[in-house]
């Protein structure tokens, strides 16, 4: 497993990192069982379909050390999995306080406190502008960028995995958005993609 979050992300994963994704996923198995963190019947393909699924937005990282934001965190995915192999500043953006209180002990317990933070709320109660902006399965590609828009700035990147809808959603983006668009294959979906946003404005505003 070790190989593979190497290959999926492009860089090299450590003992002491994967050290680190083992007790994640223990503590991810252990709070699913009291919440619903993650679905049950993913439960038993964990790391690929949620740990290297979400690995594999590290290799779109647009510089080193670069600032990540991940809206409606949840579990921590992609958020906790992008910290775990990159050195930026993350913040985790979750609404739900059960899901706050876990990833609050994700972070104390993998030691990553001085890097990683968390806004109790909505897209709209963060702050600040980003590099990076990432969302799993939040809202549809229009909606999010209009929720998120307010924490970009003129080079920021927006990673947003999707399905299989996941063409006809950008489609539908861009009836009202404006920008550079392109859909990437998942590395662990042959259906699904990577939908990759940068320079992006309301049509008809700059």
């Amino acid at each position: 497993m070790i190989d593979r979050l190497a290959e999926v992300s492009g860089r090299p994963v450590s003992r002491e990192t994967f050290a680190q994704f083992e007790r994640y996923v223990a503590l991810l198995t252990a709070a699913s069982a009291q919440q619903n963190l993650i679905a049950a019947s993913t439960v038993d393909d964990l790391w690929e379909r949620h740990i290297v699924d979400s690995a594999q937005l590290v290799r779109f990282e647009p510089k080193s050390r670069a600032s990540w934001i991940d809206i409606g965190s949840g579990a921590g995915l992609p958020g906790i999995v992008i910290a775990l192999l990159t050195k930026g500043p993350m913040t985790l953006v979750e609404p739900r306080r059960l899901r706050v209180e876990f990833l609050s002990q994700v972070i104390g317990e993998l030691e990553l406190g001085a890097r990683v933070n968390i806004v109790h709320g909505k897209a709209d109660k963060a702050s600040g502008k980003y590099d990076v902006i990432t969302a799993r399965a939040v809202a549809a590609t229009d909606r999010l960028l209009e929720m998120t828009l307010h924490l970009s700035h003129r080079g920021t990147v927006w990673l947003l995995p999707k399905g299989r809808s996941g063409k006809s959603d950008l489609a539908d983006a861009t009836r009202t958005w404006q920008g550079a668009f392109r859909s990437e294959n998942s590395l662990t979906d042959p259906e699904a993609v990577i939908l990759v946003a940068s320079g992006v404005h309301a049509k008809g505003r700059r």
